[in-house]
């Protein structure tokens, strides 16, 4: 493999096939994964340490799911002489990610949960094919010398 399609490959925001847009708003190894069924898109994001309480999932104009959460840091101990730390790797900081959703989302029926430090949301998709019936519309107007009397003007588009 070339060294410039390793180094893609190794940015952590590299996705080609990406159909949602994401922004990353912290320095945080924070990872989580995407798929889509036939009746969903289901996002796994992992956020070990923390509880549902805090983490913060909004939908921003019907079209944008933003996720947010914020790991606290540790309390002091108010005697610091009895303490020695020999390690410290869990960082505290907040994490912000943004997903523009597709249109043939059910966005009223989104739902999340979070288990184990895993949050996981799903977002229920629209039957594209029942969206996107024909349908016929009647054109009214002045039927003179064009059409015989009584029968009107259909023009069938999609829905």
């Amino acid at each position: 493999m070339s060294l410039l399609l390793q180094s893609l490959l190794d940015q952590p925001n590299f996705a080609p096939f990406k159909v949602f847009d994401s922004e990353i708003s912290n320095q945080n190894n924070t990872y989580m994964d995407w798929k889509e069924t036939s009746n969903a898109h289901i996002f796994e994001i992992d956020l070990p340490g923390l509880t549902k309480e805090d983490v913060k999932l909004e939908l921003q104009e019907n079209q944008v799911l933003h996720v947010s959460a914020e790991r606290k840091a540790e309390p002091e101990m108010e005697d610091p002489k009895n303490e020695t730390w020999h390690c410290r790797e869990r960082e505290s900081g907040s994490f912000s990610r943004n997903f523009r959703l597709p249109e043939n989302v059910k966005v009223d029926e989104i739902k999340a949960s979070m288990r184990d430090g895993v949050l996981v949301i799903a977002v229920p998709k629209e039957d594209l094919k029942k969206k996107h019936k024909l349908k016929k519309v009647e054109i009214s107007g002045d039927d003179e010398g064009h059409a015989p009397k009584g029968l009107g003007r259909f023009v069938c588009f999609k829905a």
